[in-house]
């Protein structure tokens, strides 16, 4: 028999729930790799990630920013210019997503089997 679960087990001063990277939060990810390279205009971003929203890709970048992760740098421009760049804390997560990357190409057919399977098993009704 396992243990009850503790209902303190997640303190909000608990450093989990502040970090930045949260499995299934798949956007973020994908933005630290487009800035990997450098600074990007908002419109770049949406190049590769063209499946994002501009309120998603907003918040998204907002939450970097208030995170620590990137700088938004706005240009006293006609029109209008701003950038986005990691900061050394940004690109501390490059060796974080290239691990989760390594992992996803060593465990994805193992990942769509079990995903087919799940629903097979809800499809059917079991």
């Amino acid at each position: 028999m396992t243990k009850p679960l503790d209902p303190q087990m997640f303190d909000p001063a608990c450093p989990s729930s502040v970090t930045p990277i949260r499995i299934g939060d798949k956007w973020t990810a994908m933005i630290v790799i487009c800035l990997e390279d450098g600074p990007r205009r908002f419109s770049e971003f949406l190049v590769p990630l063209h499946h994002v929203t501009p309120k998603v890709l907003t918040e998204t970048l907002r939450a970097l920013e208030r995170d620590g992760m990137v700088t938004r740098t706005a240009y006293p421009e006609i029109p209008p210019r701003v950038e986005y760049e990691l900061t050394p804390l940004g690109r501390s997560l490059l060796d974080l997503v290239d691990a989760c990357r390594t992992w996803g190409d060593k465990h994805l057919s193992q990942l769509i089997e079990a995903r087919d399977a799940y629903w097979q098993r809800v499809d059917s009704g079991h």
